[in-house]
């Protein structure tokens, strides 16, 4: 298996970059009055009231088992993913279309411009930052797949918002920047406002595909298809399994349920066939390690 992913690294690379991004762009915005730098100043505060929300999902995930949640609280970190999402397509992306709309009525003339144009760059470098470090815990879980397979059948909610955020802003940054460059060598502030709609399409566009694949976790999906595949396998070469009748998997959050129903050869006693099972189990989850729990069920049909 791959080396584990550590979303919470992820997340801090993203937390501050976008912080020091935020500052930058409303000194930037307030002194060239360019809309297209209010509107990334506002993605990047949006992106870091979400990358708080993730540390929060991440932290109340990892509180242990109570009667009323026995498998965890794993499932959590998709709630507050599935809320980053929304606040992606609200503040950010749904603002940034409301301000590009509001200057194209109302336009002002850009002041400033090489300012707004060396903050776009420096924004351009710390998220390529972000975006660095996010790929570098994406790329220990997703091997020879593509980006866009990973990001469609991740299991990791967290890696999978701050992969999303992270191409939005990179873009988004592109799209000012081209915006105020046009701006200033026309002189026509359309540019700018237009480059502000464009950044609120892109990050409704990112959010509502975020929002598509934290749903699918939410409503409760089993592990990837090569590691169930893997899985199977593992179990079906046990000597002490005849053959593997079922094999279910559900993920929460970190962790992985798993059920397994199975004909068993014969043993010589109620006990060592007990015996069995928990050798198997135990060998099971050495070779996953992030099965939390097993349920296994012997069974005797064909």
């Amino acid at each position: 298996m791959a080396q584990g992913a550590d979303s919470a690294k992820a997340v801090l690379y993203a937390l501050g970059a976008n912080l020091a991004i935020a500052i930058t762009k409303y000194v930037a915005a307030a002194i060239t009055g360019s809309g297209s730098m209010l509107a990334e100043a506002v993605h990047s505060t949006a992106d870091c009231c979400n990358q708080l929300l993730l540390l929060l999902g991440l932290k109340r995930s990892r509180r242990e088992p109570t009667p009323d949640y026995p498998l965890g609280f794993g499932k959590e970190t998709y709630f507050w993913s599935f809320m980053v999402a929304i606040l992606l397509f609200s503040i950010g992306g749904m603002f940034s279309i409301y301000e590009g709309w509001h200057k194209l009525h109302a336009s002002e003339e850009l002041s400033y411009p090489l300012l707004a144009l060396g903050v776009l760059a420096f924004g351009v470098a710390a998220e390529g930052f972000s975006m660095w470090g996010a790929l570098r815990e994406v790329n220990k879980t997703r091997g020879a797949q593509s980006l866009w397979a990973w990001f469609r059948g991740s299991r990791n909610a967290e890696l999978v918002v701050i992969f999303g955020e992270d191409l939005a802003a990179l873009l988004g940054l592109a799209f000012a920047f081209v915006a105020v460059l046009a701006t200033w060598i026309t002189g026509d502030p359309i540019y700018d406002a237009l480059g502000s709609i464009a950044i609120g399409v892109l990050l409704v566009v990112v959010a509502v595909a975020v929002a598509i694949e934290v749903k699918a976790l939410l409503i409760g999906q089993g592990v990837e298809a090569p590691v169930r595949a893997a899985m199977h396998d593992f179990l079906a070469a046990e000597p002490a399994i005849e053959k593997v009748l079922e094999l279910l998997t559900l993920h929460m959050g970190g962790d992985v349920m798993v059920a397994v129903k199975a004909k068993m050869r014969e043993h010589e006693s109620q006990a060592a066939l007990i015996d069995e099972i928990n050798r198997i189990e135990d060998a099971f989850k050495r070779r996953f390690p992030q099965v939390q729990w097993t349920f296994f069920e012997p069974d005797v049909r064909a």
